[in-house]
């Protein structure tokens, strides 16, 4: 078995090796075949190799003619691109100058269009505020000459609707504003003010609530002993009406007129520093009307910062010299001024240097002493003024109170004659006492501690019921007042 495997392996050993020989004899014949055909065509080859060289140098030369085509082309192409480049920014250039000439355009368009925007709003605004002072009615603010006191009657409607804002109400022994009122056919007041309690501001308002429809009343909240002021405070009392104290910086809608409390800011004691002092507005026009506020209660209000400005003012303590100093007067810069005062009265009022400084400051001044009078009409934009000239009335005085009071003028003739029989032994009997409720003033500073100060509070306070109420003038206390009663020169009528 081994044998025979032995045979078959040397067998096919020996075959193998055959073709290995073989195969080595084929190759070196295919290599032979291979280089023999490489000497055949060496001619050939070069004549190849120099066509090749040929072409290749046809090659390379047309390699270089692309080449410097291709280098033309991209000058000719880097010079059109520069030219687009530069054209393209010419164009941007252009562009960015017309952008900017738009802009610059758009921006006065815009401020163009703003400001006609604006002009147009501000018209707009203008014709709205116009159209809102075109729907009031007028305004009639009633100065009254009511002699050597106050009155001032605000009239006006809106919207159906009936408006009377009375301020002072005359004097203690008038009945002229009662009268008044019944001749404007008035029969209702909506608010009524004393500004502040002396006889001839509060003088009347007892009458005046008792005969018409009061709704509200205003005081300053001072007090005095005046039988006149106890009356005015029964009658609140003994009535319906609504009774305020006002202060600095109150601001009240009264319909279409607005209402701004400038004085007091608070009480010190002086009635005069105590005046309610206001300011009415009505649509763009307004009015100052401050009482007997003097020089310090004046210059206090300026200290306040307070809205001042007004087209009318009513000058304070009947153009007294006390009042109206330059700085309010600068501060209210008015454009009309009105005095209540009355002809010939003892004070000589108005003083000379306020008529000065307000005529100095280009103001046009009217006077009740003078004009009777005056009616300031207002349609919320434009101011005009009617005097006796055009037709006013200076209200009719008995001398008492309004006759339809039958019950008050019996209260006051008992008053009267009860103060007659307290004064009796003090009245000389050949009647030439001076009368410290009628005399004037110089005639009170001739009787004894009675100087320019006592004289003008002591006309202040008036009526007296007797020579002892004259302890209510300040400086006068019992000492002073027996030397008054022992000179025989006063007396209490």
């Amino acid at each position: 078995m081994m044998m025979v495997l032995s045979v078959i392996s040397l067998v096919t050993f020996t075959a193998c090796a055959e073709n290995e020989e073989q195969a080595n004899q084929d190759m070196p014949d295919e290599q032979n075949e291979s280089n023999f055909g490489s000497e055949n065509n060496n001619e050939a080859e070069e004549a190849l190799n120099e066509e090749n060289d040929t072409g290749n140098e046809a090659a390379n030369n047309n390699e270089a003619e692309n080449n410097a085509v291709n280098e033309e082309e991209e000058n000719e192409n880097e010079e059109e691109t520069e030219e687009a480049a530069s054209e393209t920014n010419e164009a941007a250039e252009e562009n960015a100058e017309t952008n900017e000439e738009t802009n610059e355009t758009n921006l006065t368009e815009n401020d163009s269009e703003g400001g006609n925007n604006n002009a147009s709003e501000n018209e707009n605004n203008n014709t709205e505020e116009s159209e809102e002072f075109s729907e009031l009615e007028q305004l009639a603010v009633h100065f009254i000459d009511v002699g050597q006191a106050d009155a001032t009657l605000f009239k006006y409607s809106y919207e159906g609707e009936r408006y009377k804002v009375l301020f002072d109400t005359g004097n203690w022994n008038r009945n002229d504003v009662a009268n008044y009122l019944n001749d404007q056919g008035i029969s209702s007041i909506d608010i009524m003010i004393g500004s502040h309690p002396h006889a001839d501001h509060i003088g009347q308002m007892d009458t005046l609530i008792n005969e018409f429809d009061v709704s509200e009343v205003w005081m300053s909240g001072d007090t005095t002993t005046s039988q006149t002021f106890q009356r005015v405070m029964d009658a609140i009392e003994d009535s319906d009406v609504d009774y305020y104290e006002p202060r600095t910086g109150d601001i009240f809608d009264v319909g279409p007129m607005e209402i701004t409390i400038i004085n007091p800011d608070s009480l010190t004691g002086d009635v005069h520093e105590g005046s309610i002092s206001a300011v009415f507005k009505y649509g763009d026009t307004s009015f100052i009307l401050t009482g007997d506020a003097e020089e310090q209660t004046e210059q206090a209000m300026v200290n306040r910062g307070l809205d001042l400005d007004a087209d009318v003012l009513q000058v304070g303590h009947h153009g007294s010299s006390t009042s109206t100093i330059q700085p309010f007067l600068d501060a209210v810069a008015p454009d009309i001024a009105i005095i209540s005062a009355g002809e010939d009265n003892q004070y000589g009022h108005p003083h000379d240097e306020v008529v000065e400084r307000i005529l100095a400051a280009d103001v046009d001044l009217h006077g009740t002493y003078v004009h009777g009078t005056i009616i300031v009409e207002s349609d919320g934009e434009s101011l005009n003024v009617l005097t006796k000239e055009d037709g006013t009335v200076t209200p009719p005085s008995t001398g008492q109170t309004a006759p339809s009071d039958s019950a008050n003028d019996s209260d006051i003739n008992a008053e009267n004659e009860t103060a007659e029989t307290e004064e009796e032994s003090s009245v000389p009997t050949d009647g030439s006492c001076i009368d410290i409720n009628s005399a004037s003033q110089s005639e009170l500073e001739e009787i004894i501690h009675i100087g320019p100060a006592r004289a003008e509070e002591l006309i202040d306070l008036r009526p007296f019921g007797s020579l002892d109420d004259l302890t209510r003038v300040s400086g006068i206390a019992e000492g002073r007042l027996a030397d008054i009663k022992d000179e025989g020169k006063a007396c209490a009528r």
